[in-house]
């Protein structure tokens, strides 16, 4: 079908809201519920939607409600549509009263802590009218997040460019290194053979986790292979709590020790890793026009950021 003058007045908002409705919750009770309308009306709206793009959205089964491809095709774009005019009532909010808006971020819990929290003070004391959503997790999880448009910018880690429809600008690049709680008996030694790193206890995120695999590609490069993990763990909290009894080693970005200011809980070893290195940066979805507060957001990141972008 073409987009013409009786598509586009009979296309409505309200229809395309139902349809996502209907979609996420899987079924047109459900959607009826949440929406606070009867189901006739639900049926009703998405068959007038079908019958002005000429095309079957849902396919109806024992199970539940799916969308077809058309159907899912017509939702891609809708979540885009909403989404724009989201963006377009916190740009004329933001007009009237540059104090307010609200950013929406995702990132690692490090980017969090080291990046997030020093912008938000920033921006809060400020702009006490804005409001901040954070989304901490892996680089999967932000991308999805951002691809669905709950999020405006991600900052991540990232060994080489993610596949997709991605703006993507490196704030700084981030060595891995070997680190220790102060009380390890390697935290105060100036030299190290690796081969004194193997005997130690550690601990570092799964094998599947893109941070370990480049942490054990850390030691394919001093050509040994990479220690035993006593301890694998998702969780930040839990790897910082080891390190602080002082028996186990761990590998963490260069950024985490030193940003915004030196951690005195890390050191730092003297053990070099050839080429184990990240970009952290700034990921936008292309062709997608930010808020003005988001954008504020990302110029104070790039001034934070700035010292470590000359580092060496």
């Amino acid at each position: 079908m073409q987009w013409d003058d009786r598509v586009r007045r009979r296309l409505k908002l309200r229809d395309l809201d139902i349809l996502l409705a209907v979609i996420q919750t899987g079924s047109m009770g459900k959607a009826a519920a949440a929406l606070n309308m009867s189901q006739p009306a639900i049926s009703k709206s998405i068959a007038h939607l079908e019958h002005t793009l000429s095309a079957q959205l849902l396919d109806r089964s024992r199970q539940g409600i799916e969308p077809t491809a058309y159907g899912r095709a017509i939702v891609k774009r809708g979540v885009a549509v909403f989404d724009e005019l989201r963006q377009g009532t916190q740009d004329i909010a933001f007009l009237s009263d540059p104090t307010s808006g609200e950013i929406r971020i995702g990132g690692s819990e490090q980017v969090s802590s080291a990046i997030f929290a020093p912008v938000i003070e920033r921006l809060a004391r400020n702009h006490p009218r804005m409001s901040f959503r954070v989304i901490a997790g892996d680089l999967r999880l932000i991308l999805r997040e951002l691809n669905a448009r709950r999020i405006d910018i991600a900052i991540a880690g990232l060994v080489k460019p993610p596949d997709g429809e991605y703006s993507v600008e490196v704030l700084f690049s981030d060595p891995i290194v070997v680190v220790a709680g102060p009380d390890h008996l390697l935290a105060r030694r100036r030299r190290i053979d690796v081969a004194e790193l193997l005997q130690q206890a550690w601990t570092l995120q799964p094998a599947d986790h893109q941070f370990a695999s480049m942490a054990r590609e850390g030691f394919h490069s001093l050509g040994v292979s990479p220690p035993k993990i006593t301890a694998e763990s998702t969780s930040a909290n839990l790897r910082r709590k080891l390190l602080a009894t002082g028996l186990f080693l761990s590998m963490a970005p260069r950024s985490v020790v030193l940003f915004p200011k030196k951690d005195p809980s890390l050191r730092i070893l003297p053990v070099a890793l050839p080429g184990v290195t990240r970009s952290v940066a700034i990921i936008t979805l292309k062709n997608r026009m930010l808020s003005p507060a988001a954008q504020l957001f990302i110029e104070h990141v790039r001034t934070l950021t700035k010292p470590l972008a000359s580092m060496k």
